[in-house]
C-alpha cells in the first residue's frame, strides 16, 4: 500500500553533499541565429518528424 514510513523522506536528498553551481553565462544571440540560419538553410534540416508542416513546407 505504501512506499515507506513519511519518517523516511528526503533522507537520500538530506545525505547528498551540498554542490555549487556553476556560473553560467547565455550564449550570444548573433551565435545562436547564426547556427539556426547554417542548420535550416544550408544543411536543409528542419525541426521535427519528416511528417511535420515544417518539413512539408519545405519540401514543396
Amino acid at each position: 500500500m505504501g512506499h515507506g514510513s513519511l519518517q523516511k523522506a528526503g533522507k537520500v536528498r538530506k545525505q547528498t553533499p551540498k554542490v555549487a553551481a556553476k556560473e553560467r553565462r547565455s550564449p550570444i544571440p548573433r551565435r545562436g541565429l547564426r547556427n539556426k540560419y547554417v542548420k535550416r538553410i544550408v544543411l536543409g534540416r528542419y525541426a521535427g518528424q519528416p511528417q511535420s508542416m515544417g518539413a512539408k513546407r519545405r519540401s514543396r
